[in-house]
């Protein structure tokens, strides 16, 4: 009987341990609002508060707010009769251009919807910005640099449309997430494929359209680190290995097209992010901070790759990139 008590004891105390210790994140945030959210550090307590009710995700099909004009289907590019497509967020009644916010989304550039980050593209058209998302080919319809193309192709669309639907080509910011992150910071800093020659022409229509700043959550920045360079999901991208293309592997990586030019970045990413390393991000911002290229960069302690599904986060990610842009976008 006595060893039955004990156990119960024990178990009682382990619970009420596990209680507190699940209950310190959001105690703690509540305690700081103004900083980073703090997270559960492994992933089994971080499921166990979604799935507990202790944290909530977000509701990814949020609905059109009335006074957001929705554009949908929007063709980009079309290749051989395979249409590539955009949707354009406006507040209604505008009078005057906007900045334009163009999102990325991830999925590994295996997957993934361009309706993904809607809960991003609603919220800032509402207050006052244009937004965009943009669809491009995945792996299995075509390898690097497929993807690439698409990306830099449909901000040339961008570009060239922005009297079409009322946007400021001088004030373009492009956001992304994981492998979205990575098209963007590509797009952005100036993407060369592998033996390509610019004209004069080309060179003067990218000093033209120039990006105004970059949202980077948790993307890859370097694919020759040692971890990236025999990550599936990276070689499987890349189709080649590592060791029979060092050099596209280093065409493919943002940090090596990071000047003293390159537009403002906001660096977001999660301390105990399994799949992105935060030393992608530590590489970024070090090259940055080398060349007086202005960055903010915002570790989110305690939290994992796609941390921005959980709703307290994704406040906060909608916060801090609301300061960014009224800082270095509009």
């Amino acid at each position: 009987m006595k060893l039955i008590k004990k156990v119960l004891y024990g178990f009682l105390i382990l619970l009420l341990t596990v209680l507190v210790l699940m209950l310190i994140p959001r105690s703690w945030s509540a305690l700081n609002p103004k900083k980073a959210p703090l997270g559960y550090y492994f992933f089994p307590p971080t499921v166990v508060a979604v799935y507990s009710g202790l944290e909530s995700l977000i509701n990814k099909t949020p609905a059109v707010p009335e006074n957001v004009e929705a554009i949908k289907n929007v063709e980009y590019k079309n290749l051989n009769g395979r249409s590539l497509q955009l949707d354009i967020y406006r507040p209604k009644g505008m009078t005057k251009p906007a900045p334009l916010l163009v999102f990325i989304h991830g999925g590994g550039w295996r997957g993934g919807d361009r309706a993904d980050y809607l809960v991003y593209l609603t919220h800032f058209a509402k207050l006052g910005y244009v937004t965009a998302t943009i669809s491009y080919r995945f792996l299995k319809e075509a390898p690097y640099p497929a993807c690439v193309e698409d990306i830099t192709d449909a901000v040339h669309f961008l570009f060239q449309s922005a009297e079409k639907y009322n946007y400021d080509p001088a004030k373009i910011c492009l956001i992304g997430g994981s492998a979205g992150s990575h098209l963007a910071m590509l797009a952005a800093y100036g993407w060369k494929k592998q033996g390509a020659a610019k004209d004069s022409a080309s060179l003067a229509i990218a000093k033209k359209e120039k990006i105004k700043a970059v949202v980077e959550i948790y993307g890859p920045v370097d694919f020759t680190t040692p971890y990236a360079r025999v990550h599936p999901t990276i070689t499987g991208f890349m189709v080649k290995s590592y060791q029979e293309a060092p050099k596209l592997y280093e065409e493919a990586s943002p940090i090596n097209y990071v000047t003293k030019d390159a537009p403002p970045t906001l660096i977001l990413h999660g301390t105990m992010d399994m799949l992105v390393p935060i030393s992608q991000a530590e590489m970024l911002k070090h090259k940055m901070d080398s060349l007086g290229v202005t960055n903010v960069y915002r570790p989110v302690p305690g939290w994992p790759h796609t941390m921005d599904m959980v709703q307290r986060v994704n406040d906060y990610f909608k916060a801090t990139m609301g300061d960014f842009f009224e800082k270095y976008v509009k």
